[in-house]
């Protein structure tokens, strides 16, 4: 039975599928397809993250998301240093998530504008 994917892979997949004995089709994506998939796949891989039962499984899916943004890193020319360093300062001017807040409602008092 044929099931349709239309979706990036990992490069090592297709060996796999080889030694599988499993039939299938697989193209070589231009850098533009490549950038788009790979920030669909990151929206997919962080729905596995949020959907993972257990500390095993949120483990692995942790692990492929970060795979993943490494890969959208490389591929959009930004080094790990250069994020890092944006990271920190964004956690420096607007803080980390420790704190556990969580932000019901607000309410513009019309000083600003």
């Amino acid at each position: 039975m044929r099931i349709e994917y239309d979706k990036l892979i990992r490069d090592r997949i297709p060996e796999i599928m080889d030694e599988a004995g499993v039939r299938y089709e697989v193209t070589t994506m231009d850098d533009e397809a490549y950038r788009a998939s790979l920030r669909t796949k990151l929206a997919e891989e962080a729905r596995e993250v949020l959907e993972a039962s257990s500390e095993e499984e949120l483990a692995k899916e942790l692990a492929d998301l970060l795979e993943v943004v490494h890969a959208v890193m490389t591929a959009e020319g930004l080094d790990a240093s250069t994020v890092g360093a944006i990271r920190r300062a964004r956690r420096e001017s607007r803080g980390g998530f420790e704190r556990r807040l969580k932000l019901h409602w607000t309410e513009d008092m019309g000083g600003h504008g």
